[in-house]
């Protein structure tokens, strides 16, 4: 019954990353059809931020009070009907208010699996989780491609996406039983106690360096994610199609470095790993950065998504290990929400950049945000330790 549940979680962890690409792979087609700038896929960003930033702040009260499964099924099934509501919308007032449910799905989700993966499993299987997150985000842009080179456009590419999450939200909802075999029948048994507060938490030392760390990481992702389909085509001159599906590229490198780093974890402890995922970031960003032609481009484009690959899962895993298993989910509830004010901000940032400025500042400013996330984490290394 474990390894089955184990299991589960997986495929809810390729229903976390199906949705996580499409708004970036799909606005080259997005905005000249519904007429608006290009800058404008940060504002849908931002709600679904929004939305998430508020969700990941009540994970803790809602895995006490219904469960890790419960929560899990829930989020999915709210996604799924959001990802629909994407599939048939005409113009941007509705991709904004389907962005509200989309965001409120993934927070609460995502806090709380990351939560349970992290005290009850070791930092492979964190790895290895995230992987299927990649391969969720790294199918996701294929599909859409599909979509739009077979004549149904972006909307059928969110349609299928739609109805996969459908799909697994049955089966999580099936696998509620297994989720009470682990003694999570109302999702306070392991835990216990009564949630701590927002105030409470930010006194906890170290929480303030690793709400950075993850604010950096996931601003970087991000904009990644949302910016790299536009910056190839725009700033490299490749078409919109081709463009699509190499932003493609990124996710597979995380994916293929979430499957590699299921191993070195093994051999090397999570702070190791993120710091080595900081050096193959620096060395990307700048292959796609300096004027070396589309294939260093593209390169440096996978090893964005390589060096991107061990952070996110090691940063989670080392929780429990800084701060206390009693305290984990609440501060890995407090980290989300960090990590979804900088996907709010930080990509909306970036539009208004390139629309002012220029979108060939893309590879920079994914530099400084590496730059700032490296300072941040070595702050939490000394305050809480290795």
């Amino acid at each position: 019954m474990f390894s089955l549940l184990l299991a589960v979680i997986y495929l809810a962890f390729v229903s976390l990353g199906l949705p996580d690409s499409l708004l970036g792979s799909a606005w080259p087609a997005i905005y000249p059809e519904l007429g608006v700038p290009v800058s404008w896929a940060g504002g849908i960003s931002m709600i679904i931020a929004g939305g998430t930033i508020f969700s990941s702040l009540q994970s803790d009260r809602l895995t006490r009070r219904l469960g890790t499964g419960r929560v899990t099924a829930f989020s999915v099934a709210l996604t799924a009907a959001a990802l629909f509501g994407f599939s048939v919308s005409g113009s941007f007032w509705q991709l904004c208010l389907w962005a509200v449910p989309y965001g409120l799905g993934a927070g609460s989700v995502d806090a709380a699996l990351n939560n349970y993966v992290a005290v009850h499993y070791a930092s492979r299987h964190m790895s290895w989780l995230h992987c299927m997150w990649g391969v969720g985000a790294s199918v996701g842009p294929s599909i859409l491609g599909f979509a739009m080179a077979g004549g149904g456009g972006w909307t059928m590419g969110y349609r299928y996406i739609s109805l996969l999450q459908v799909a697994l939200s049955v089966m999580l909802f099936a696998s509620l039983p297994l989720w009470r075999g682990r003694g999570e029948a109302a999702g306070a048994e392991e835990e216990g106690g009564r949630p701590l507060t927002i105030p409470e938490i930010l006194r906890i030392p170290g929480t303030k360096a690793v709400m950075l760390t993850f604010f950096c990481y996931c601003a970087l992702e991000n904009t990644a994610i949302l910016w790299s389909s536009s910056y190839l085509a725009l700033h490299r001159g490749i078409p919109a199609e081709r463009a699509a599906a190499y932003a493609s590229l990124f996710f597979i490198g995380i994916t293929a470095g979430r499957a590699a780093s299921g191993f070195l974890t093994i051999r090397f402890s999570d702070c190791q790993m993120i710091r080595m995922g900081q050096g193959i970031i620096a060395v990307g960003a700048a292959l796609v950065l300096l004027p070396m032609g589309e294939r260093a481009a593209l390169a440096g484009l996978l090893l964005v998504g390589l060096g991107c690959a061990p952070i996110y899962p090691c940063v989670i895993h080392s929780t429990p290990f800084h701060f206390g298993a009693d305290k984990s989910q609440a501060i890995i509830g407090v980290q989300m929400a960090s990590a979804y004010v900088g996907t709010c901000l930080m990509p909306t940032l970036f539009g208004v950049v390139a629309s002012r400025l220029t979108i060939a500042l893309f590879p920079v400013y994914l530099l400084g945000l590496l730059a700032l996330m490296a300072a941040a984490h070595r702050r939490l290394v000394r305050v809480c330790g290795a």
